[in-house]
């Protein structure tokens, strides 16, 4: 046994028992975060999935916290997040392994993620992150035979994918200041600071509710959120120099995403969002948190920046 899966969950069970029954044949231990819940979902782990491991907290400590709980608690030499309104293909851990066996300066493997509602269409083929500020999964919504190969990806989506254990010592661990939304990707941009990469692992096909702890794609929760990581994000991964050089392309990625949640009826909720953003990075907490540059690292940034340019032509693109 190679992998740990990690699921966190918070009033799910509805979800989390059709998650646990797709695994039941997949060779890894699995540990079930309970973030507070109180629809019977230890309850009924206990009866009906005795080899579950279980690791509770009495209030929703978010996505970050939770799934750190489950690294921590990890023995194996690979740890797999997975939601728990997912369902599995037989071979999921199998295929995941094998595309990390093959380069060990491979971080992390997203899987393919399938929508559970139209299982012709992809749901996230891994996840990109561009020069104006925005992350958005691959492929959302085309296809799903359109995606069959490996590819390099920004990051992995923390909905479905692997991380090598040991590397956490060096990358860090998901950053809890998160909370939830874009942890993935700063975890993901950490990796590539180091020198690792990220890929697509096609062959590990699992399909995805969607939004099933937040209730909906666009919500104020998820806004908010959302809107104070993306600058924490950008704080916290960019140099000077390198941010100074992207600020013109990420003044027109809020304008633009500003303009979007307005119609949405979201917008006063997104601008704020952005000013607490602000306000925490220049909080001394912040400053701490910041991955400092190195000069070994220089040609990792370089690397970065062609991908930020590159992944802000494709979103265009429409990809």
């Amino acid at each position: 046994m190679q992998s740990t899966i990690v699921i966190p969950t918070c009033n799910g069970r509805h979800y989390l028992r059709k998650c646990l029954n797709s695994l039941k044949k997949e060779d890894a231990h699995i540990v079930v975060i309970d973030n507070g819940s109180t629809d019977g979902t230890c309850e009924m782990i206990c009866d009906d999935y005795p080899e579950v491991e279980i690791i509770s907290f009495s209030v929703n400590t978010g996505f970050c916290r939770a799934v750190n709980a489950g690294i921590m608690a990890a023995t194996t030499k690979y740890v797999i997040f997975l939601n728990n309104d997912t369902i599995v293909e037989p071979g999921f851990v199998r295929e995941l392994e094998q595309v990390m066996e093959q380069d060990k300066r491979i971080f992390s493997a997203s899987a393919k993620m399938i929508s559970m509602q139209d299982k012709s269409r992809i749901d996230d083929a891994g996840d990109l992150y561009c020069a104006l500020g925005w992350a958005f999964a691959l492929g959302k919504g085309k296809p799903e035979k359109n995606y069959q190969k490996s590819y390099p990806i920004f990051a992995s989506c923390g909905g479905a994918s692997i991380y090598r254990t040991k590397l956490f010592e060096t990358v860090g661990v998901l950053d809890e200041k998160h909370f939830a939304y874009l942890e993935d990707i700063d975890l993901g941009y950490r990796a590539q600071i180091y020198g690792y990469r990220n890929v697509f692992a096609p062959r590990a096909r699992v399909y995805h509710v969607g939004s099933g702890s937040s209730g909906s794609r666009y919500n104020q929760f998820k806004t908010d959120l959302s809107a104070i990581n993306s600058i924490y994000l950008i704080y916290k991964n960019m140099p000077t120099l390198q941010l100074l050089l992207n600020v013109p392309f990420l003044l027109l990625g809020f304008g633009i995403k500003t303009l979007f949640f307005m119609k949405k009826g979201l917008g006063g909720t997104y601008l704020y969002g952005l000013v607490k953003g602000m306000r925490f990075c220049a909080q001394p907490e912040a400053r701490r948190r910041r991955v400092p540059y190195e000069h070994k690292h220089f040609w990792s940034y370089c690397r970065i920046q062609g991908m930020l340019w590159w992944n802000m032509l494709r979103r265009f693109g429409g990809c």
